[in-house]
């Protein structure tokens, strides 16, 4: 360790140490649902600042409703992100990091500092990831290196059998034969995504009923701009792609870091979860679950929460923060909300109707938030009433056991699946009748 990096360190633990006693948030401040309590801002010179440091499971498991199952199904990953539940049944999970943001200010310094703490310590894999459970029991019969010598994948999509990877910085199309173990190649690049500095590296990904139109979820390059706009250029949008030739537009725009995409079933229309921004205090700004409108400007960077502007963001545009669209529903202050999936076909007992939620957790307040996954419950296409909790545990005694990013509901065998990217973990979630109700999923006729 150099001497630049021992005193960056140092002066780090300094300031953690000074800011122990501040951030910490009112508990009782209701922050979920469609309108949440939003206090004064408490901008401070640093950022108040805590994250869980990593523990192991040591044989213990996480927390789910009585009579509910979770079962690690996977282990040893290398930064799984996102799941895909092909038609036969197997399972491709997502595994990689990306990011290449340089460090603007002290608080930077200071904030990586800290973030890092709270991540493993594993490499990502750069790879798609097959598990085939042929026989649903949770325990996958084979597990094999489905693609590999991509760049940081995330969002995956299955149209017919093309299978679609949102690597970091490109939208890549892979012949998919069902049933296939492996896929060699380097696919096919459908667009260029945006990856110039790449503060929010993943590219989330969801494809219309019809297959014809992709959604790229790109975040921004900043917390609030400081880079320069002209670093925010197709950032903090949502990109709709043609399938056929590989065109792109904003489909919607100012919405920050959308980092999962999913269509709501019974209305077919898109919904993000996104997180917010940093530095405004314990209990600002609200993460949020909402419907994608075309053609709307969600207020980042110059408002928050729909028309709340940010007084930090030169010059002011209060013209375009007066378009502002108001998000659907808060999901809580700094809970990193990183999964999305609705369920289908009855759902979990409990969580019939409505949209799972992985809440990676936060690290901009001193009373930890987030690390779980939620469920919001729907009604007539709509949020219809405060989140439950169904999965917990990932935090004990202050220390993360794992972190939830992505989450995908499996119709087919009752079940939700979970990547965890600090335990390297794939869970699987089942309710007390989910075998009784479900078949397993037969595999595709030449499977080997």
């Amino acid at each position: 360790m150099n001497r630049q990096t021992s005193l960056g360190l140092v002066a780090a633990a300094a300031l953690t140490a000074a800011l122990s006693g501040c951030g910490k948030g009112d508990e009782k401040l209701d922050q979920t649902g469609a309108s949440p309590n939003l206090p004064k801002i408490d901008e401070t010179l640093v950022p108040p600042m805590k994250i869980a440091k990593p523990a192991g499971w040591n044989g213990e498991l996480p927390t789910v409703p009585a009579g509910f199952t979770i079962t690690p199904v996977a282990t040893d990953l290398k930064i799984p992100r996102q799941i895909l539940v092909l038609p036969n049944g197997d399972i491709l999970v997502a595994e990689g990091s990306g990011g290449h943001a340089p460090k603007l200010r002290p608080k930077d310094v200071i904030a990586g500092y800290i973030k890092s703490l709270g991540k493993s310590s594993v490499k990502g894999g750069d790879r798609i990831t097959l598990l085939r459970d042929a026989n649903g029991d949770g325990k996958p019969e084979l597990r094999t290196s489905f693609i590999k010598d991509l760049d940081a994948p995330y969002g995956l999509a299955l149209v017919g059998n093309d299978l679609y990877v949102a690597n970091q910085g490109a939208l890549l199309r892979f012949a998919y034969t069902p049933g296939a173990t492996s896929i060699a190649g380097n696919g096919e690049e459908v667009t260029k995504l945006p990856a110039a500095i790449n503060h929010h590296w993943t590219k989330s990904l969801a494809a219309s009923a019809d297959g014809t139109k992709l959604y790229v979820g790109i975040g921004s390059n900043s917390n609030i701009g400081e880079r320069g706009m002209s670093a925010e250029e197709d950032r903090a949008v949502i990109w709709e792609v043609d399938v056929a030739d590989g065109a792109s537009r904003i489909f919607v725009s100012g919405i920050r870091n959308p980092t999962a995409l999913a269509f709501e079933p019974s209305s077919n229309i898109l919904w993000a979860v996104v997180n917010e921004r940093d530095e405004l205090g314990a209990e600002l700004v609200p993460d949020y679950l909402t419907s994608v409108r075309e053609g709307a400007f969600y207020g980042w960077p110059y408002s928050y929460w729909g028309r709340h502007p940010d007084p930090r963001v030169h010059p002011q545009k209060p013209e375009l923060v007066r378009t502002a669209v108001t998000p659907d529903y808060a999901l809580g202050s700094h809970v990193a909300p990183l999964g999305l999936s609705f369920a289908t076909e009855g759902g979990l007992p409990g969580y019939e109707t409505g949209a799972f939620v992985g809440e990676h957790g936060s690290w901009n307040r001193q009373t930890l938030a987030g690390y779980k996954v939620s469920f919001i419950p729907f009604a007539n296409g709509r949020p219809a009433g405060k989140p439950k909790d169904l999965v917990t545990g990932f935090i004990k005694d202050g220390k993360a056991r794992g972190r939830p990013v992505g989450v995908t509901w499996d119709s087919a065998r009752g079940a939700l699946w979970i990547a965890d990217d600090l335990s390297n973990t794939v869970w699987r979630v089942t309710g007390p009748s989910a075998l009784a109700m479900r078949s397993p999923v037969s595999p595709a006729a030449g499977q080997k």
